[in-house]
């Protein structure tokens, strides 16, 4: 998205949570709190693709606060926002970043209503995605920025209805939101194009779908609970988050259009608690699967299970399939030789609290057994105060292939440093 849009949504926010204030006489009822953020994350090796031997060096102070007026009672409006303000020293700038900037409305007792800026998620994943379409940020996820920046935000509408056994999400997304993917900024990553590593003299041209006046892109959920189980249905329908296709035209990469429908469930099971989630990606421009320029259709499944072992201890650990549809006629099309048919990956997360729970010890692995490549994110937290704390923590990447997903990273080891007073 262009900044002159992210300007215009924050002075939009800003001006309606003042003409409430004015018109409410009732300016106790807008809360503000936040947090300053200092970050470093250095590489283990140097890595020549790159400018620098460090991808993150910042300062970062977070603002949140929320407006609700006593006016319109009966509609229960409140105004939601969340900005940074960034020093980078990466990118030897300062800007600013509009996380939420929504206006919330209950026009009925069984409707309530999100208009504007906001961080969309669901599904039941621990870092995995099939039927969370919403935009991620994978270049702050492996630099070591908080998880909570993984999610990028959507200018959308949502509207949730609740029935008596079931409720329903849906999100109207007028503009396309696309995943910040590895590209070369930061991070250096396989182009099948150079057939090889590079960094940002590698950068790949890609192109966003055209604006228009239509809803680009839609999203929905039904869920209820069958006994002691959580259920859901998913659809989406918009683009592939990743530019998946390759312009026949001009080279360039650029978003397929994509529709996917999924499940997902979730409950108790033999003292912890396990999950299933499925997905059809419906590759709307090669349903037929002989144009090796676009992503194929697949179908995707994970299964978790997580469980409190004890002694402020916990684990959890997932499996995850990926299969391609229609793989011979992709070959057969001239795709590339090393991509697979299937893929296969685990991963665990283990987390251990110490010391009245102010020190946390956390690992999570990512493990793919076919590519042989994984990823190791270690991480330790300490609380000084309520306020203060500070973490330590890791991405070690290794695969024995530049082009599979981890292998491409492996020139990207880093270790980090945050510390952090929320006020």
């Amino acid at each position: 998205m262009d900044q002159k849009r992210h300007k215009s949504i924050l002075y939009l926010s800003v001006y309606l949570t003042l003409w409430f204030i004015v018109n409410s006489g009732n300016a106790h009822a807008l809360t503000f709190h936040g947090f300053a953020e200092g970050a470093y994350g250095k590489r283990f090796e140097d890595d020549t693709t790159s400018h620098d031997d460090y991808n993150l060096m910042e300062g970062r102070i977070q603002l949140r606060g929320a407006y609700a007026p006593d006016i319109a009672d009966d509609l229960e409006p409140e105004l939601v926002f969340k900005g940074d303000l960034i020093y980078d020293r990466y990118q030897e700038l300062t800007r600013g970043n509009l996380r939420e900037g929504y206006l919330s409305l209950t026009p009925h007792d069984m409707i309530d209503l999100k208009i504007g800026r906001q961080v969309l998620t669901w599904g039941t994943g621990d870092l995995l995605f099939i039927n969370d379409l919403f935009p991620k940020d994978y270049v702050s996820f492996f630099i070591g920025r908080d998880d909570e920046y993984l999610k990028l935000p959507s200018d959308a509408l949502k509207a949730s209805i609740f029935f008596n056994r079931v409720s329903a999400d849906i999100v109207l997304l007028p503009e396309f939101e696309p995943n910040n993917s590895i590209s070369g900024k930061r991070l250096s990553y396989y182009n099948p194009s150079f057939n090889s590593i590079v960094g940002e003299e590698g950068v790949m041209a890609v192109d966003e779908p055209e604006r228009g006046s239509e809803i680009r892109e839609k999203a929905a959920r039904i869920y209820g609970t069958i006994g002691r189980t959580e259920a859901a249905l998913y659809y989406f329908d918009g683009f592939y988050k990743n530019p998946l296709g390759v312009d026949s035209v001009t080279s360039n990469a650029y978003y397929p259009e994509l529709t996917v429908l999924g499940f997902s469930l979730r409950g108790p099971l033999a003292g912890g608690i396990a999950n299933l989630e499925a997905g059809y990606y419906d590759s709307t421009e090669d349903r037929h699967g002989d144009n090796n320029r676009v992503e194929n259709s697949a179908i995707k499944a994970f299964a978790g299970f997580e469980k409190d072992l004890g002694s402020d201890l916990k684990a959890g650990i997932q499996y995850q399939y990926e299969h391609m549809l229609d793989y011979d006629e992709f070959i057969a099309a001239g795709g590339p030789a090393n991509r697979d048919e299937d893929r296969h990956q685990w991963t665990l997360r283990l987390n251990k609290l110490a010391m009245n729970q102010n020190l946390t010890l956390g690992f999570f692995a990512f493990y793919a057994p076919y590519d042989k490549d994984y990823h190791l994110r270690p991480k330790v937290s300490y609380k000084f105060t309520d306020n203060l704390s500070a973490t330590l923590g890791a991405n070690i990447f290794q695969g024995e292939k530049d082009y599979t997903f981890f292998g491409q990273l492996t020139r990207n080891d880093n270790i980090y440093f945050r510390v952090r007073y929320n006020f």
